[in-house]
């Protein structure tokens, strides 16, 4: 019996030793490092970060950067959730000293959005590193922008240290941000879902305008930017290929398939008192759910649609913070098992879709009209709202939601690092 235990181990030893290494990409941070921070000697050196900006040690930029004997930190500057993310998702942050440090905290989540030209006095040299979800009403990439914006007038560099795109460099979905629709969360001319790292989104930025945002009236603004690129990350790579920690950027997205799942479900999840998309729970928006939902009818329907590379499974649980803290929800989880085939940012719809047919009276756009101007800022139109609130079936804006995105790969690749 122990003969045979052995020969059965050791027929399966060659596979192990032949798998392929796990891959290893180094960030623009450890990159930085390795080039003994070169760009940043000599100046008085800005920050903004928040704890997702670690290498993979998982040392704080803050800390390396201070560290550092030939850097200067003189100044950090604190987004939303703050930069070492003691500030709840949507709470205003204010100006502190980091007490590991002692250096001064500038808040740009709170009064202000950008760094005021005050604030910008003494810095010679702006970096940037945040764990970016690849999501464009993600609030952390229009920081970016505006922090780009304030920099250019002020004639101040600004360094880009390179991550990766979780949702990888290969997807593309979404409207682009029309006239009359930009906001905090849809900043740019960009796609939903933009296919690009933090890096080659702020060189896109640069080059195609930093004025398209709230203040389209603005000037072409260009500031002094550099990127420090990532070693080993290829745009098929998903965040699990990688080899790096993950690092929570914001409460609700705490796994790399968070990030994946936040533009499949967010756009939804914008209506209260609608559906719970497992965020106050284990699987943040990854589930579709609400206490009148039966989930086994909710999955056929769903099934009988055909989604590609998309499946579901009946789900009930407790959300343990949320609207629906406490009550028992019922509905779907979802799951990819052909991520490349699946049009990911159209799972939401079908689902809407779904839940009409069975359930018409429950209608997000007449429970919580309040939120329709917020659905149409995360949108980047109204067009989705008003075509889609007529009948709610996805092939009515399927088109238009597709629409934009081949234009814009042909925009984006100009800027391709990788």
């Amino acid at each position: 019996m122990r003969i045979a235990l052995i020969s059965i181990l050791l027929a399966f030893l060659p596979v192990v030793l032949d798998a392929a290494p796990v891959v290893k990409v180094r960030t623009g941070i450890e990159v930085l490092e390795g080039r003994g921070f070169e760009g940043l000697e000599g100046k008085r050196v800005g920050l903004v970060t928040n704890p997702s900006g670690v290498d993979r040690n998982l040392r704080s930029t803050i800390d390396i950067l201070n560290n550092a004997e030939n850097v200067n930190l003189v100044a950090l500057f604190g987004p939303e959730h703050g930069v070492r993310g003691d500030a709840y998702a949507g709470d205003k942050v204010d100006d502190s000293v980091d007490a590991a440090t002692g250096i001064k905290v500038y808040s740009i989540y709170g009064k202000y959005r950008e760094p005021s030209q005050e604030m910008l006095e003494g810095i010679d040299i702006m970096v940037y590193d945040i764990q970016d979800v690849g999501t464009r009403s993600y609030t952390f990439i229009s920081t970016l922008g505006l922090v780009m914006r304030a920099c250019a007038k002020k004639g101040i560099e600004v360094m880009v240290l390179d991550r990766p795109n979780p949702l990888g460099g290969n997807k593309i979905e979404g409207c682009i941000v029309e006239p009359g629709f930009f906001s905090f969360v849809s900043e740019f001319r960009i796609p939903y879902i933009y296919g690009l790292t933090v890096g080659e989104l702020a060189i896109l930025i640069n080059e195609e305008g930093l004025n398209c945002g709230q203040k389209g009236n603005e000037p072409h603004l260009r500031c002094s930017l550099t990127v420090i690129p990532m070693e080993g990350w290829t745009r098929d790579m998903t965040y699990l290929e990688t080899g790096l920690p993950w690092v929570l950027p914001s409460p609700n997205i705490p796994y790399p398939q968070s990030a994946i799942n936040y533009p499949c479900s967010g756009i939804a999840g914008e209506f209260f008192n609608y559906l719970n998309v497992g965020v106050g729970y284990t699987f943040p928006f990854a589930a579709f759910a609400a206490e009148w939902i039966d989930a086994t009818r909710l999955k056929a329907e769903l099934d009988s649609y055909a989604l590609p590379g998309v499946a579901f499974r009946e789900v009930h649980y407790k959300p343990i913070a949320g609207s629906s803290q406490g009550k028992l929800v019922h509905g779907v989880q979802f799951y990819f098992t052909d991520y490349e085939k699946a049009e990911i940012s159209m799972t939401q719809f079908y689902v809407m879709q779904a839940i009409h047919r069975l359930y018409p009276e429950h209608n997000p756009f007449m429970i919580t009209p309040s939120r329709n101007e917020m659905f149409d800022k995360v949108c980047g139109t109204d067009y989705v709202r008003r075509t889609f609130s007529k009948r709610l079936m996805a092939c009515d804006i399927a088109d238009r939601w597709r629409r934009d995105a081949e234009n814009f790969r042909k925009t984006a690749r100009r800027y391709y690092i990788y």
